[in-house]
């Protein structure tokens, strides 16, 4: 939980059943910087009853040394099952699990060729062994029109007009195998990069906007001396329901901004560079 079609599941649900509703926001260690605290905060504020579970040392552990995309997905929609499993088991009477699934991820994991786009772990159907029913009231609605039930129900802009974030969170957004030390260091220049788009009134204009850890390290110059460092990709695009979405023509003042605070803040990065691909032929997320 913690993105606008979990939140909108949850305060969808806590209408309709209210006290007997419990939420479990999980933390697998790849959320943005001070994500679990806010939600957490927000949704105490929207009168939700919420449990949260740190997990990420366990997931830091199951991914180690992991460099595939669609492996790393499987693992993460893994852990996350058993860690609801867990914490069901803790509570009476759980009977059903709600998951704020929508239409675009069902299209991604479906396949008819052969092939899946991508693997979310929110679809899928659930391990018998949980022996609970799946509720997913969002399931046949884009994200558009998640936005406006949403509305609908009263909930505060912030939340509605959160960007799409990937269930397995920066584990996507690492090429490569996935460390504290990698996932801190995007965490920094991811919160650059997002609270800049805010501070300059661009981030209601984009769709989804982040940063992507790649594997290459490149040669620089800090001060008088040669760095050897990583570099990092800004990736932020305009869609209407995530099926097709165009690179954001970003300012070249703002772009600048953020590519010289990011190297000079975060400790690790010496290059920044803009991914100009659209979807079709690239996917937003880079696996």
């Amino acid at each position: 939980m913690g993105g606008v079609d979990s939140s909108v599941a949850a305060v969808l649900l806590n209408k309709a059943i209210g006290k007997n509703l419990t939420c479990i926001f999980v933390d697998h260690g790849m959320l943005r910087k001070n994500e679990f605290t806010n939600v957490l905060h927000d949704y105490e504020c929207l009168g939700l009853n919420v449990i949260g579970v740190d997990a990420s040392a366990r997931f830091f552990g199951e991914l180690a040394g992991v460099t595939d995309p669609e492996q790393k997905r499987k693992i993460i929609g893994k852990g996350f099952i058993d860690v609801f499993d867990e914490e069901a088991h803790k509570i009476q009477d759980v009977k059903w699990l709600a998951q704020g699934t929508i239409y675009p991820d069902c299209i991604e994991s479906l396949s008819i060729t052969g092939t899946v786009i991508k693997s979310h772990h929110n679809v899928g159907g659930l391990p018998e062994k949980m022996n609970l029913k799946l509720c997913e009231p969002l399931r046949l609605l884009f994200k558009d029109e998640v936005r406006r039930v949403g509305r609908e129900l009263g909930m505060p802009e912030h939340l509605i007009g959160r960007h799409p974030f990937p269930g397995p969170g920066l584990a996507v957004r690492i090429l490569g195998d996935i460390t504290p030390e990698k996932v801190r260091i995007l965490q920094d220049a991811d919160d650059i990069f997002i609270q800049g788009l805010r501070d300059w009134g661009l981030y209601d204009q984009v769709w989804q906007a982040g940063v992507i850890l790649l594997p290459v390290q490149s040669v620089g110059v800090m001060g008088d001396e040669r760095t050897y460092e990583r570099a990092v990709a800004l990736r932020a695009v305009t869609s209407t329901d995530a099926m097709t979405a165009d690179w954001a023509h970003l300012p070249y003042d703002f772009l600048g901004k953020i590519s010289n605070d990011i190297i000079n803040r975060v400790k690790g990065v010496n290059r920044v560079t803009y991914d100009i691909s659209s979807k079709p032929p690239a996917t937003i997320e880079w696996e």
